[in-house]
């Protein structure tokens, strides 16, 4: 074999061996640097608590063909209905609110037919007076017994359940420190995730507002109104039942976002 073909083998041994080396290579899958990353975060976290207060709305209503005399009782029953709810919790506070009086109009028959006197139809009938009593105590033990006591002359319209101030402004410590927990726990896992180490993680900002600045938040929801249904009750007896309450229990919420930067 002439020496220009030895070398023409040569080169063919050699490229054959190394596209063999190339088909039997691992595949590899270049790393993403995460140095320097920022990661925004958010959190949240939560409290529950028995309720120890409530607010009870207690309503006097009154119609009669005469203002003055349904404007009288009302106002006796009123007068009464306070002193009952003194004299049965003293610590509570008291605070009327919503008098009201109106006058009362007949009712349109369902008939076709046209009125003999359509005018007749705006000539009062008579008037409803009200007025409403709101209670907020602390003393739930005897709420029930206070209750029955004032409907010997009022009628109970609403009562809600919920955190005093106090007890509110204490569980704020456990609500932040859940919270920040929680944002703890949250920046391990991202870390795991990422393949890098807790130590590598540093803390840039965190928003205790929960304001949704760094994510979409959503704004907190607005409490629930009081209903102010008028109720139709009966005249007092010497005796009523207590009525059954349970205050239950509150839930507080808290929602951070947190900015973390890994080294």
């Amino acid at each position: 074999m002439t020496p220009s073909r030895l070398i023409l083998a040569a080169a063919l041994g050699l490229a054959l061996n190394a596209q063999a080396q190339t088909q039997t290579a691992p595949k590899t899958t270049p790393g993403f640097s995460t140095g320097g990353t920022l990661v925004v975060v958010p959190a949240f976290g939560e409290v529950k608590h028995a309720n120890d207060e409530a607010t009870v709305t207690f309503s006097v209503e009154e119609q009669d063909k005469d203002r003055a005399a349904a404007t009288a009782r009302v106002n006796q029953k009123m007068k009464q209905g306070t002193e009952i709810v003194r004299r049965a919790d003293p610590q509570a506070e008291l605070k009327t609110v919503n008098y009201y009086s109106y006058p009362v109009y007949p009712e349109v028959p369902d008939n076709p037919r046209p009125l003999a006197n359509p005018a007749a139809r705006r000539i009062p009938i008579g008037w409803r007076v009200g007025q409403y009593l709101e209670v907020k105590t602390a003393n739930l033990a005897q709420l029930s017994k206070t209750a029955a006591a004032a409907q010997k002359v009022l009628g109970i319209v609403n009562i809600d359940y919920h955190l005093s101030p106090a007890l509110t402004k204490k569980l704020d410590d456990e609500r932040i420190a859940a919270t920040y927990a929680n944002l703890n726990e949250r920046i391990a896992s991202i870390a795991r995730a990422m393949g890098r180490k807790l130590d590598d993680a540093v803390i840039d900002t965190v928003d205790f507002e929960g304001s949704g600045n760094y994510a979409g938040g959503m704004p907190p929801a607005p409490p629930a109104p009081m209903s102010m249904a008028r109720a139709k009750f009966a005249e007092a007896a010497d005796a009523v039942p207590e009525p059954s309450f349970e205050p239950g229990e509150t839930t507080l919420q808290m929602r951070l976002v947190g900015k973390v930067k890994f080294r």
